[in-house]
């Protein structure tokens, strides 16, 4: 089974999340790598989760 790019992002945020700093750089990654409505959608499961960006 293929994992979506949303999902796999979620999972190296979450992998990541110990690091404030290297956080920043996956999610910007992530959110380069994503289309319109996967960026929204992570960008709130970032806030609702980690209360960040």
């Amino acid at each position: 089974m293929a994992i979506s790019m949303l999902e796999y992002s979620k999972i190296i945020l979450e992998n990541v999340s110990f690091d404030a700093q290297l956080f920043r750089k996956e999610l910007l990654k992530a959110v380069k790598s994503l289309v319109d409505g996967e960026r929204e959608e992570l960008l709130i499961w970032c806030v609702s989760r980690y209360q960040y960006p």
